[in-house]
């Protein structure tokens, strides 16, 4: 059930930032740098209405950015809370995207994350999600991922 999930507002920044560093804040020792998403621009990215959270109080949240011209939708940053962590958050977080997704006449989901962020690897090819590049992004070190949704077969390269 996707329906408790709703676009943040300016109320709920301070929670974003708060979610999004209690999720992420784990990694910087292993990584060796701050995870992009504790470094985001989060009132911008509520002002964007690219925000979307669950709970009250906030327990996940999504960070989401259609590309019309390409016909995805990027997950940008998805985060629960440690406090809120085997209770289905993610999921339901996850299946809230492809709905969106669907919703917006979008193709598919793509999406990256850091090559040693073991976890989150196993969670997206769990929910279907297959690895098509890795790259490195400046310090970041990333996995790029998509999900096919629905509409035309790929046509092969030539």
């Amino acid at each position: 059930m996707t329906d408790d999930i709703r676009p943040a507002t300016a109320a709920d920044v301070p929670a974003v930032r708060a979610v999004t560093d209690a999720a992420y804040h784990h990694y910087v020792e292993r990584i060796g740098v701050v995870p992009a998403p504790m470094e985001a621009d989060h009132a911008a990215d509520v002002a964007a209405g690219r925000v979307f959270v669950t709970g009250d109080p906030v327990a996940g949240l999504l960070v989401l950015v259609p590309r019309p011209y390409e016909g995805r939708l990027l997950l940008e940053s998805i985060a629960v809370h440690p406090d809120a962590a085997g209770q289905g958050v993610g999921r339901r977080l996850l299946s809230f995207v492809e709905a969106h997704a669907r919703a917006l006449g979008f193709i598919e989901v793509t999406l990256y994350t850091n090559a040693l962020m073991w976890e989150n690897q196993e969670i997206y090819a769990r929910h279907g999600y297959e690895v098509v590049e890795r790259r490195v992004d400046g310090p970041y070190d990333r996995l790029h991922y998509r999900k096919r949704l629905s509409g035309p077969p790929e046509l092969p390269e030539d």
